[in-house]
């Protein structure tokens, strides 16, 4: 196992990624994708990506898609091997830790099998590649993956883009939005897990105080219970919402509104990272993860965050001192968070 500085792509050669998911690591690594059609648009690239992730994915200048459907497990991942048993690629980039992804990735054959640098090696990383990107120092996870880029000699990039693959259908319901009711804010309120979001009571508050600002405010986020469950509540504190467009728009739809918006306020969730792709301002909300390394890339400066004083409480040392990526638990932690905190962060974001 070694570190190489450079890892050498020949001419017209071919390079398999592996990420599945979730969607705002997809969207990190759309932009270490850019950055190698930018400045190598002769390398082939197959991306192996998760079954949700590709909806948004779907259409990427340049690269070919491998859906895979971690409902199909093990079967799924036998027909991707048979599907590629006669190829051989120049380079695998397996940017994802996960026990699935490993193993997944022995479905693809390459010469080299590119992974992450031996501290961030988990559930058994280091038994799939032969060689590692190198060591960072409290990267961000758009950092670490172009660290891939930096590792196969790609230049970097002189100005950080994304270049999501959005029709003009998908922006014009945003478009659409704005024509018809002028300058609107988005609150995107659920995460993955429910831990991981603000109260309604707060959500409502900061509708109220968007309103008396002077933008309408909508309400967006994805088909699954747990979203329609806290925009509900906030409804029901209250929340001065324009549109409640929960479930209601794809996931390519869901960025054309948020390109648009004036702002976005999220917890740790996907949407937030579309917005950065789309250029828009978040102000993200922070207590389980580290926003260094997981906030809105644009927008750590602007995030709301008492994730530092929640793991010194937890750990008894401050982050800086803790492995990379540690993570703070609790039901309540989010609830640390004051509507004054995030008005505040608010006022200077839409002043800027």
């Amino acid at each position: 196992m070694s570190t190489l500085s450079k890892i050498t792509v020949p001419q017209n050669g071919s390079l398999c990624l592996l990420r599945l998911s979730a969607i705002g690591d997809v969207c990190h690594a759309a932009a270490m994708v850019h950055r190698i059609r930018t400045h190598r648009p002769d390398i082939r690239i197959t991306w192996i990506i998760g079954k949700i992730e590709y909806q948004l994915m779907k259409g990427l200048d340049g690269v070919d898609f491998v859906v895979y459907d971690k409902k199909t497990g093990h079967q799924g991942m036998k027909a991707i091997k048979a599907q590629y048993k006669n190829m051989h690629f120049d380079v695998l980039c397996v940017m994802q830790i996960a026990l699935r992804a490993n193993f997944l990735s022995r479905a693809i054959r390459a010469r080299v099998r590119l992974g992450f640098d031996k501290a961030r090696s988990k559930e058994g990383h280091s038994l799939f590649i032969n060689k590692r990107i190198a060591p960072q120092h409290h990267p961000h996870v758009l950092e670490g993956f172009m660290a891939f880029a930096d590792a196969m000699g790609i230049p970097p990039a002189e100005q950080l883009q994304w270049a999501l693959p959005l029709s003009s259908d998908d922006l014009k319901v945003g478009e659409g939005l704005a024509d018809t009711l002028g300058s609107y804010a988005v609150i995107c309120p659920a995460a993955s897990k429910a831990e991981r979001n603000w109260t309604a009571e707060g959500y409502a508050s900061i509708s109220k105080w968007l309103v008396n600002q002077g933008l309408k405010v909508l309400l967006c986020g994805g088909p699954a219970p747990l979203d329609r469950q806290i925009g509900d509540a906030i409804l029901a504190a209250g929340g001065h919402v324009e549109q409640d467009l929960i479930g209601k728009t794809t996931l390519k739809e869901l960025a054309g509104v948020l390109a648009k918006a004036k702002v976005v306020i999220a917890p740790d969730t996907g949407p937030a990272h579309m917005a950065t792709t789309v250029g828009t301002p978040v102000v993200g909300l922070y207590a389980h993860s580290n926003p260094v390394r997981t906030g809105p890339y644009l927008n750590r400066d602007d995030v709301v965050s008492v994730y530092a004083t929640c793991v010194e409480e937890q750990f008894g040392k401050p982050w800086q001192d803790l492995p990379w990526g540690t993570r703070a638990k609790g039901s309540t932690l989010m609830e640390k968070i004051t509507p004054e905190q995030v008005t505040q962060v608010l006022s200077r974001v839409l002043n800027q």
